[in-house]
């Protein structure tokens, strides 16, 4: 369980060097003629594996730098959890932006060899014409400074294969060969829909655009809803890439996500988690399977520091009324009923109709032995 002592705390809360509720200036031009959000695609795309071009796996050599905040360098440390990895690629916190880059924690190894906490830096020293904004996470290499990947795609997935040889024993397949074709769709579909989801209202330069974000959000919300009222988890019974995915947006939504999107479209009906009974339920049974730490907590607004008090830069919510931290852990931490459900592995779709068998998740890391 992370830690979080009181220098960190200090650190996290330190004054933000802009208002994270204001327009990026980068985000700009990752908006559509028409005023979508079009996330950019990652610079860094380097694979683990045994191949020619990719990264060896090698336990100690890496570091994960990323916000606790991001839900996508988020669902890389519940793996890491689920998988026993921790140890092998640390962790370093990046806390806030100056500028335009993230800031690396000074109190982890990499800012204090390199002389350097601003992310950006190490992505410029790696691709001299790197252009645009570095993200969390990024998997930063130890024996180079420079970095090996900040593709959130395919990070967990490789921790799920390549890095086999170092989980800890009884650790789950999180991505079954026989299932892999359907994670990686319905991985695409969370994507687009639901993590990406939230983005395309907020970045949305129009109304339009944002309420055609929101109408696919609560759509594909009440699929899920409807998935889960059968099965305990998205393909039945095993926990697989897929739920770890889905959840880190369902955790941060109440807290970080829906008072600004409630705010950006005043006069429509902005549904909360608990509005979908099955997925509610859902997101706390893994809840209580250790889905988030105590750091995870804190960033998520449900628990205090060690100073008693809770984190101030809460997502996109800035000074919006959230509700009482207290009692939204309470409801967090109620029993969640499912353990009796195991449910079929098959669903509606994506990936029916032999979709599936032709379509993948980019290019396969090279599994020599694995």
């Amino acid at each position: 369980m992370a830690i979080l002592t009181a220098a960190q705390e200090a650190e996290i809360n330190e004054p933000l060097p802009r208002d994270p509720s204001a327009p990026n200036k980068l985000i700009v031009p990752e908006q559509t003629g028409d005023g979508a959000f079009r996330r950019q695609r990652n610079w860094f795309t380097t694979r683990f594996g045994d191949g020619p071009g990719q990264a060896p796996v090698e336990p100690g050599r890496y570091r994960l730098l990323g916000s606790v905040s991001c839900g996508w360098a988020r669902r890389q440390l519940i793996i890491q959890r689920l998988l026993g990895l921790s140890d092998a690629v640390p962790f370093e916190s990046l806390y806030t932006r100056a500028g335009e880059s993230w800031v690396i924690t000074r109190y982890g190894e990499v800012a204090q060899r390199f002389g350097t906490n601003k992310l950006n830096d190490f992505y410029a020293r790696t691709d001299p014409s790197f252009q645009g904004r570095g993200t969390s996470p990024t998997i930063l290499d130890l024996d180079t400074g420079t970095v090996v990947t900040n593709n959130y795609h395919t990070i967990g997935i490789d921790f799920e294969t390549v890095w086999r040889p170092f989980h800890a024993a009884g650790a789950p397949d999180l991505y079954p060969v026989a299932l892999r074709p359907e994670i990686d769709l319905l991985n695409q579909q969370i994507f687009d829909d639901v993590n990406n989801g939230t983005y395309k209202v907020l970045f949305a330069a129009n109304r339009p655009a944002a309420e055609a974000g929101l109408a696919v959000f609560h759509a594909r919300l009440r699929d899920y809803d409807f998935r889960l009222a059968s099965r305990r988890y998205l393909f039945g019974e095993s926990i697989t890439d897929s739920d770890v995915r889905l959840f880190v947006t369902l955790s941060s939504y109440e807290r970080a996500y829906r008072p600004r999107l409630a705010e950006i479209l005043q006069g429509e009906e902005v549904l909360h988690l608990q509005d979908f009974p099955n997925l509610w339920a859902y997101a706390r049974d893994l809840f209580a399977q250790g889905f988030a730490d105590e750091l995870e907590q804190y960033y998520l607004g449900l628990l205090p520091g060690p100073s008693g008090e809770y984190i101030r830069h809460n997502g996109f919510t800035g000074s919006l009324p959230l509700p009482d931290a207290a009692e939204a852990l309470a409801q967090w931490q109620e029993p969640s009923g499912r353990e009796g459900l195991t449910g079929s592995a098959l669903a509606s779709g994506p990936g029916t109709g032999g979709s599936g068998e032709l379509w993948r998740f980019g290019a396969d890391p090279v599994l020599v032995g694995r």
